[in-house]
């Protein structure tokens, strides 16, 4: 089946800084690996800018203000000492929005069923009311919000960076109609994400230790799509983070690339059984950049076949 695969240029304008890990050459090591992949189906759409008042579905009104009126006109402007605007990374950041957004509506209107949105500045960290951990908005918490106002009532997130998605949490910690089902390393940046943090039963956190071996990872995420399939939601979001691989620097996982494939298969086969196969994905982490590349078109490859 036909991917659609929603990404922009304009993501590549987004520039942290020298030294900075979250870099456009991220971005790029995507794109070229899709590219070099013979076989694979994809429908490239552009990305469009995020409308305000999407992101007022997650977002208060004056923290996107305050976002928009911190964007530089020339340097870079500091939001935290690890998320940093250029003067493209407004518009970075909105096209990021609404890739997820438009290929939710894309999904939702049943003009496909797949989509991968190669994007920059990733999400999974902001939080309603505050950017950090190189994220600007909630991209997929976004997304999620305006699926269900396309009419697919139960929407769960599946994030396995190797980060724990704080910000889909808070999104969501008190809403029963969103899950929110995510898999990381413990103890690691932001420290939240214990198993102990359930919300209103619609949060599951599995932790894995520093070192762990792929096949306990592999375990864990099993039992995460046990409650997914449970949950029985009309549509499967996917954070979908590369940097639990063996060679990322910023964290200490095992996985490799068929770890990724493996765990798409399992995402797929919950789609199809309870979301009519509906499953819409968002690049999240990932930061040595041959690992993110193979890891990335393991994943798409898996979302087609599957």
């Amino acid at each position: 089946m036909a991917v659609s695969l929603f990404t922009h240029a304009d993501m590549l304008d987004h520039r942290p800084g020298p030294g900075h890990v979250e870099s456009p050459a991220r971005l790029k090591a995507v794109i070229d690996a899709l590219e070099d992949e013979a076989g694979l189906d994809l429908e490239a759409f552009e990305a469009p800018l995020v409308d305000p008042a999407d992101l007022a579905r997650v977002h208060p009104a004056a923290f996107v203000d305050s976002i928009f009126a911190a964007a530089p006109h020339a340097g870079i402007h500091a939001l935290d000492p690890d998320t940093v605007l250029s003067t493209g990374s407004l518009i970075a950041a909105r096209r990021a929005a609404g890739a997820a957004v438009a290929a939710v509506r894309q999904v939702a209107a049943g003009e496909g069923r797949r989509a991968f949105c190669a994007v920059r500045p990733p999400g999974h960290h902001a939080e309603p009311a505050v950017a950090m951990g190189f994220c600007v908005f909630s991209n997929v918490a976004v997304a999620a919000r305006v699926a269900q106002a396309s009419g697919l009532a139960r929407v769960a997130i599946v994030d396995f960076d190797v980060h724990h998605g704080n910000g889909s949490q808070a999104a969501f910690e008190h809403d029963p109609t969103v899950m929110v089902a995510s898999i990381h390393q413990s103890p690691l940046y932001p420290g939240t994400g214990d198993p102990s943090e359930t919300g209103v039963g619609n949060i599951v956190n599995a932790t894995l230790a520093p070192g762990a071996p792929r096949e306990s990872w592999r375990r864990a995420f099993e039992g995460l799509m046990e409650r997914v399939d449970g949950f029985a939601p009309d549509l499967i979001l996917v954070s979908a983070g590369f940097d639990a691989h063996e060679r990322d620097p910023l964290a200490s996982q095992s996985l490799r690339s068929e770890d990724f494939a493996w765990a798409t298969r399992a995402i797929v086969s919950v789609a199809d059984h309870r979301a009519r196969g509906r499953i819409v994905s968002s690049l999240e982490g990932g930061y040595d950049l041959e690992a993110l590349g193979r890891s990335a078109k393991a994943h798409v490859r898996a979302l087609q076949e599957g």
